[in-house]
């Protein structure tokens, strides 16, 4: 396996979806009213929908929340972000229809190569279907997909796909499949 050399990174391929002056003029805003301690949702969702951000009906979104990249990020109506989430998003995330994102949680979508020396730039985007609660300090790898009506407890760490309606169970480092109760 050869060694890592970072000297030799390149990241030719990732495209940021915006011109530089357009992101460093997100990371001011950002860092000046976004994702600060003030109140409030309305606003922030304007900030969010002027960078390009597709944010629907209803949505919460609490203070010290992080995006990386608002053009490459799509919320569903009456979702609800938590205090001080990081969207680390260099792909795509969409987030479906009453969801609830908890404090704390992290969503990834770029990792590196460690078995090439070029430590190469991989970016895959992150997908949660409607309804959908991440408990607060969950960590969502690049390439997550969490089906209709997953719940994850507090704390894990998840990548790749989780069937609709499952259920972790709080306590443990795994998901364990449950089927959820039918609705009424």
């Amino acid at each position: 396996m050869p060694a890592m050399r970072l000297d030799r990174f390149r990241n030719p391929h990732f495209r940021r979806g915006r011109p530089r002056a357009v992101e460093a003029l997100w990371i001011a805003v950002a860092g000046l009213l976004f994702s600060t301690w003030l109140p409030g949702s309305a606003w922030r969702r304007s900030l969010l929908r002027m960078f390009g951000a597709r944010i629907g009906a209803n949505v919460v979104i609490k203070p010290r929340v992080r995006v990386k990249f608002p053009w490459k990020l799509a919320v569903g109506d009456h979702s609800w972000i938590g205090e001080s989430v990081w969207i680390d998003n260099l792909d795509q995330v969409t987030i479906g229809a009453h969801c609830c994102i908890s404090q704390g949680a992290y969503f990834c979508t770029g990792n590196h190569r460690w078995d090439v020396q070029t430590f190469d730039l991989v970016v895959r985007p992150i997908l949660l279907e409607d309804e959908c609660w991440v408990g607060a300090g969950v960590r969502l790898a690049p390439g997550t997909r969490l089906g209709k009506g997953v719940v994850l407890a507090m704390g894990l760490q998840v990548s790749g796909d989780v069937d609709p309606a499952t259920v972790s169970v709080p306590g443990t480092a795994e998901i364990r499949r449950f089927a959820r109760p039918e609705r009424e």
